[in-house]
């Protein structure tokens, strides 16, 4: 039976900011990872990301050169899937497209030895679905790390219908060795924190397009009425709105209720390429 012991090398799909936030985490870990994406570019900004983030850590003497240098040496870079080949556990991270991500994990079954894990960081498609596109349904998992991944304690540990106990204790206990806490959701569309979170963000939107109050105003009623730490507006512009956008559309597509159906705004800004901090405007402006 495997066993998080068993676990040497894990392998991320998708150089993102997620991916690469996920890669950094498994390396710190002391895991051995291969992050992979169909382009050089692609990979190189991520990992250009990671040592962004620990130069910074560095810089607050929270850790030495050193470390710093012994955790991008177990990183290297791939454009091929088939370079995965040898990994234990599997972390896609790709846009969210259901029909590209069950494109990769159905490319991964075939790929992949027989007892690898594959998980996948998807932020509201159902695991039960991209778990059909393998012949390994049993060990198909997802595993939901937040943004930013090197400080959000949570993952979400979503169960598909096939998932095997062996499967979900497996993943439940690599997110522990890698410092965070898992969380085990049952697979519904968006799960659970972006059943609750992306709809806020949604109706925050909705708040700005119709007048209600400016985009400060509905953040700082937020901040300081319900005590959270960042307003709905400023987090979905560090989410990505393309990213909550896609989430509100599955759960409009899965649920059918009106409840769900995405902002005017929100659509409009994602056409004009606002997408947030990563653009450099979004609901606010980032220098």
């Amino acid at each position: 039976m495997k066993t998080v012991d068993n676990v040497r090398k894990i392998g991320i799909v998708g150089a993102g900011t997620m991916g690469s936030g996920i890669a950094q985490v498994a390396a710190q870990s002391g895991y051995e990872v291969i992050l992979n994406d169909i382009s050089d570019s692609f990979i190189q900004n991520g990992i250009a990301k990671i040592q962004k983030g620990l130069g910074k850590a560095v810089e607050k003497g929270k850790m030495t050169k050193e470390e710093m240098a012994n955790i991008m040496s177990r990183i290297r870079g791939s454009v091929s899937l088939e370079d995965l080949a040898n990994t234990d556990v599997i972390i896609e991270a790709i846009l969210e497209d259901r029909a590209a991500k069950k494109q990769v994990f159905a490319s991964l079954d075939s790929i992949c030895k027989q007892d690898a894990i594959l998980a996948s960081n998807t932020s509201s498609i159902p695991i039960t679905e991209l778990a059909s596109a393998t012949k390994r349904p049993d060990k198909v998992v997802g595993m939901h790390f937040f943004n930013p991944a090197p400080v959000m304690k949570l993952v979400e540990v979503i169960r598909a219908v096939q998932t095997s106990d062996e499967t979900k204790e497996l993943v439940k206990a690599l997110a522990v060795k890698m410092g965070k806490v898992p969380v085990e959701v049952n697979d519904f569309p968006g799960f659970c924190t972006n059943r609750i979170l992306v709809p806020m963000i949604n109706e925050a939107a909705y708040c700005l397009m119709e007048g209600v109050a400016s985009a400060e105003a509905i953040d700082q009623v937020m901040k300081l009425g319900a005590n959270h730490p960042m307003g709905p507006l400023e987090l979905a512009d560090l989410i990505g709105l393309d990213v909550c956008l896609n989430i509100m559309e599955v759960l409009y597509s899965e649920y059918g209720d009106p409840k769900y159906r995405p902002c005017p705004l929100l659509r409009r800004l994602v056409q004009a390429g606002r997408l947030g901090r990563k653009t450099g405007w979004g609901f606010h402006k980032y220098e």
